[in-house]
């Protein structure tokens, strides 16, 4: 497993501390979750539009606090932040709750969390960096970690380059 697959993990897992105490808001109708499994205990219902806290995220779930109640939800039905005064289910929220485009949706995949506006005022943050670059690990320690946990190393090819793409 190369380095950069080890950086993009650890991001996932310093990700989850990010949204401690967030707004956010329904994009549809779910069930509120005694644990983050499609099968736990139903503890109650949110309904579209219902705001709500969001205290962490663990897969594809968020935990959220709404009034007195604490639960799981799927993360596909939350947006991040407030949502605005008549704003549409748009982007990839849109497409993955199939309500954008022509509703034809099969399946979709992205990345959870970030809004154009996140993307547009990054900053490039030293401090964070380093905090990340510690927990980096040697090739041959990462070896031994996936030979303790029988992980299997497996050969992928590179997709074709799409027609017209720049050399």
């Amino acid at each position: 497993m190369k380095l950069r697959h080890w950086i993009l993990a650890l991001l996932a897992l310093f990700a989850a501390s990010a949204f401690a105490g967030e707004p956010g808001t329904m994009l549809k109708a779910d069930e509120l979750k005694a644990a983050p499994f499609r099968d736990a205990k139903t503890v109650g219902k949110l309904a579209s539009g219902d705001k709500l806290d969001i205290l962490k995220q663990q897969s594809g779930w968020y935990q959220v606090k709404r009034g007195k109640q604490t639960g799981w939800v799927r993360m596909l039905s939350v947006r991040r932040g407030a949502m605005r005064k008549g704003s549409e289910v748009t982007g990839l929220a849109g497409l993955a709750s199939g309500r954008a485009g022509t509703g034809k949706v099969v399946a979709s995949t992205g990345v959870r969390g970030l809004s154009e506006e996140d993307l547009k005022s990054a900053k490039f943050d030293e401090a964070e960096t380093k905090k990340m670059e510690a927990h980096t690990v040697s090739k041959d320690d990462a070896r031994k970690f996936a030979g303790q946990a029988k992980l299997q190393s497996v050969k992928l090819s590179y997709l074709p380059k799409p027609e017209g793409a720049a050399k």
